[in-house]
Parts: C-alpha cells; sequence; structure tokens
C-alpha cells in the first residue's frame, strides 16, 4: 500500500515529518524516504527498510536536514521522493497508488522521443518518475495531475514539495485518504490521521476526491476542488488502516468492533472463547466477544519486537516463515478447547492453514473461523492490495476452479451470499483449512459496519462492480 506525511511551517519541521512518516510504517515493504526544502534546495534521504525499522534508518540523516517545509514516504516497492527538474521548477514527488498500465504509458512516451528513465530498480522504471513525467508535460502541477489521472490505470494519491510549499493531491476517485491537519505556525497532510494527536495536530478535513491543495506557512489554498464520485477503498477499515486512524471521519478500530459484532448477531455457535488473529484481527475479535459473551483470549501471542507484517516480504515462503515465526501459541489457553477465532480477510490462506494447524497441535478440540469481509474473489485493480501475480491464487477462486473446473469465467453466484455456489465454495475453504466452521461476513453488513453508502466504497475485490472507473482485468 504505502503511506506518506507532509509538513510546512513558519519553523524547523523535520522533526515532525520524520515522526510523521514513522507513523505510517505499518503500511511500507521496501524503502523509505525524506525530502526536506529550504532556502538552499531541497535535500533528500533514501533508505532499504526490509529489515530494518524507518526510524532506526533515518536517525542520523534527520540530524543533518533542516527546513521549513518537507514530504516523506513509506514505500511499497520504490525509491521516493523523487528530485525532479522540469519547466515547472525543482521539485521532489511522492506517490501512493500503483499504475498497472505503466508499459504502455512508457511505450508511448518513447514513441514522442522527448524523454527517458532514470530511476531503474531490478530492470522496471519507477512508477513515481512516470508519474513526475506526466505531470511535467503540462503547463502546471495542476493541470499535469489532471492529465495523470486521465492517463494511468490504478490510483495516485500525490504530495509535492515545492519552492512555495507542499501540494497534495487525493486520488481521482479517493481510493486511498489525504488529511488535511494544524497546529499553530504548522500545517501537514497526512495518509493516517494516527500521525497527528502525538505531533500535536489537529485534524482540519478530509479531502475530497480529486481535490487538491497548496499547503503554505499561511494555511491551505484549495488549487482544484473535490469531484463528486468516491469510492475509497473498504479495505482500509477492514486490514491496512492503523487502529487509532480515521477515514472520512470514520475510525477503524469502531469499524472493526462492528463488524464482529455484526458477526455474532448473524450467529450462535457454542465454542469457549473468541480471539483474534493479531493485529488486525483483534478489533473484529473483540466486537464479536463483547457482542455473543463469550471469554475473549489470547491463544497467540504476536512477538513484535522483530517480526515484522507477514505480508512484507516479497516471496512467499519468507513470507509464511515470517508469519509462522510471528506468533506464538499459549498452549495453555487453547488445549481442550473450543474456539472460534475472526481475522481482517483470508486472501491466499497459505498462512492460515498453517496457523490452524499448530492450533490443532497445541490441542485445540475445535477450531472455527469469522473473516471480518466476504470471499475475496478479484484480484484489485486499483491498489497494492495483494503480491499475488495471479487472482488464481486467491482461497476463492482455488475453490472455484475445483468446483467448476479450470475454465470457469461466471462468478455471480460465487459472490451471492447464501446461493447454493457461495455455501459450496465456503464449504471447500473450510476443508481445505481443516476448519470446523467457516462463516464470511456478508457485503451488506461490512457496508453498513462502515456506515458510508456502498456508493461511496469500492468493494470490486469482493464483488467485481466497478462503474465509475476503469476497472480493466488485468490479473488474469
Amino acid at each position: 500500500m504505502g503511506g506518506f506525511f507532509g509538513v510546512v511551517g513558519k519553523k524547523d519541521v523535520v522533526q515532525d515529518l520524520f515522526y510523521g512518516v514513522d507513523y505510517h510504517s505499518h503500511l511500507g515493504t521496501k524503502r523509505g524516504g525524506l525530502a526536506v526544502g529550504n532556502a538552499g534546495g531541497i535535500a533528500r534521504y533514501i533508505h532499504n527498510i526490509e529489515n530494518a525499522q524507518f526510524r532506526s534508518k533515518f536517525e542520523e540523516d534527520v540530524r543533518k536536514l533542516h527546513g521549513s517545509r518537507g514530504i516523506g514516504v513509506i514505500s511499497d516497492f520504490e525509491d521516493q521522493p523523487l528530485l525532479v527538474r522540469s519547466h515547472l521548477g525543482h521539485f521532489s514527488i511522492a506517490t501512493v497508488g500503483i499504475v498497472r498500465n505503466v508499459d504502455a504509458l512508457v511505450e508511448r512516451a518513447f514513441r514522442a522521443k522527448r524523454i527517458h528513465f532514470s530511476e531503474m530498480r531490478g530492470g522496471a522504471i519507477n512508477p513515481t518518475e512516470l508519474i513526475a513525467a506526466l505531470i511535467s508535460q503540462k503547463e502546471s502541477f495542476e493541470e499535469g495531475i489532471r492529465h495523470v489521472w486521465d492517463m494511468i490505470e490504478g490510483s495516485c494519491s500525490i504530495l509535492i514539495l515545492t519552492d512555495e510549499g507542499v501540494l497534495a493531491a487525493r486520488d481521482s476517485m479517493g481510493r486511498t485518504p489525504i488529511v488535511l491537519g494544524q497546529k499553530p505556525g504548522s500545517y501537514a497532510a497526512t495518509f493516517e490521521t494516527c500521525a497527528f494527536p502525538n505531533l500535536g495536530f489537529e485534524t482540519e478535513r478530509f479531502l475530497g476526491p480529486g481535490e487538491m491543495v497548496m499547503i503554505t506557512p499561511e494555511g491551505f489554498e484549495t488549487r482544484v476542488p473535490p469531484r463528486d464520485t468516491l469510492q475509497i477503498c473498504a479495505f482500509l477499515w477492514v486490514y491496512y488502516g492503523y487502529p487509532a486512524s480515521n477515514y472520512e471521519g470514520i475510525n477503524v478500530e469502531t469499524v472493526r468492533n462492528a463488524c464482529g459484532e455484526i458477526l455474532a448477531r448473524n450467529e450462535k455457535v457454542e465454542v469457549d472463547l473468541v480471539a483474534g488473529i493479531p493485529s488486525s484481527g483483534i478489533g473484529h475479535g473483540l466486537g464479536y466477544a463483547a457482542e455473543a459473551h463469550i471469554p475473549f483470549r489470547r491463544p497467540f501471542v504476536k512477538y513484535t519486537p522483530t517480526w515484522a507484517r507477514s505480508f512484507m516480504p516479497q516471496h512467499q515462503d519468507v513470507r509464511d516463515t515470517v508469519a509462522r515465526m510471528k506468533l506464538i501459541p499459549i498452549r495453555e489457553i487453547i488445549q481442550g478447547r473450543k474456539l472460534l477465532f475472526c481475522e481482517d480477510s483470508i486472501v491466499r490462506g497459505t498462512q492460515l492453514k498453517d496457523t490452524i494447524q499448530r492450533l490443532y497441535e497445541s490441542g485445540a478440540i475445535e477450531v472455527h473461523m469469522r473473516p471480518a469481509c466476504p470471499p475475496l474473489i478479484y484480484g484489485c485493480p486499483f491498489l497494492n492490495f495483494s503480491r499475488s501475480r495471479s487472482e488464481l491464487d486467491l482461497a476463492a477462486r482455488k475453490a472455484i476452479r475445483a468446483l467448476d473446473g479450470p475454465d470457469s469465467t461466471d462468478y455471480g453466484e460465487y459472490t451471492r451470499a447464501g446461493s447454493e455456489k457461495y455455501e459450496a465454495m465456503v464449504a471447500w475453504i473450510a476443508q481445505s483449512l481443516g476448519l470446523t466452521s467457516l462463516r464470511y461476513q456478508r457485503l451488506d453488513d461490512l457496508v453498513k459496519a462502515i456506515g458510508l453508502p456502498k456508493s461511496k466504497v469500492c468493494t470490486y475485490c469482493w464483488d467485481g462492480v466497478d462503474d465509475t472507473a476503469k476497472s480493466p482485468r488485468l490479473f488474469e
């Protein structure tokens, strides 16, 4: 996913920038970067954070940085922020999102014979450099960003550090958030609102889809008003978001609690305790336990000092190892009991299958699973949601292939909770994982827990529905 933070003030802002970016570490996978502007220009540092925390890599750099404006980013893959010089001036840029049609856009640019790309990693063009190149084809940053949204397939929220301040531009469909905050003498933009409280910032407002705001030492100036259509990613509340953060004014932890409560209201199952798969499953589990009046316990404890989120490594075998090493079972709580676990989702199911087996090895009598969202049937065309190269890796798609054959392309009935095909798919997944029972959240109940109209929430990965933007089938 990735996340970013930008800040402008009347005094030095480096400390706020450093800690503001650090509060996005749960979103990142490979690279972290800071860019700070002052009268002498822009200074930048980028480091690999695959095997070390952001703070440890940048503590020395922060002592060298001084300036009244800056941006920073925790990035999925590419080096960021980038330094760019064009007819628009000298600027630094950071992005959150994904460009699915990079190759087509690069080929088009090469045909014009007026551009080259230098930020290469593993032979691949840096998408943020491509975004910067598209912006620089126009006469202003605002016009250039509109050009980006017209050209790309995917999504892109942007922070640009200029001589004037920081330009914040939220994705044209609002799939990812940008939130404005202020405190005396400083103004900031963030992906995660959890970056604000301990730095003394108060949330000012949430940018609308496609809205662009210039942040200066005097405050916020709207350069482009918001568009009408919002399609924020529902998975931010289910999994990616930090519990203390808000999107569209709606807190992540309260949504997760509500998801668990709804799951519990829709059934009655005899179990001894409720738990959540750490970390994002805990909020869902607490809601379930409170509604069902069943004790909440921790049969697994996550070893947080050194083990990062298991989605972060690039290779599946490494992800599986990390997932196993970070969760330590407590036999005294597990042995001889019937357990119900809440989980944010079931993606591939490879890690979950191992987790379930370990519960049985520790003496569990029954293991029931309650994901907080529906079965994931479609790959996300809009964000870096899953590292799967193909939709066929998804647990639900494996079940569909097993039930309908490898050539099946009709998934409509599988997305409809309660249908015969849906129930067969769920039963297949439950059996493959070794679960006593498996019941998913219904999509209408998930939307209810979030509290926004379905028309404002992207649910593509569950129902394949998107009537508002380009949604090419890029995973087949």
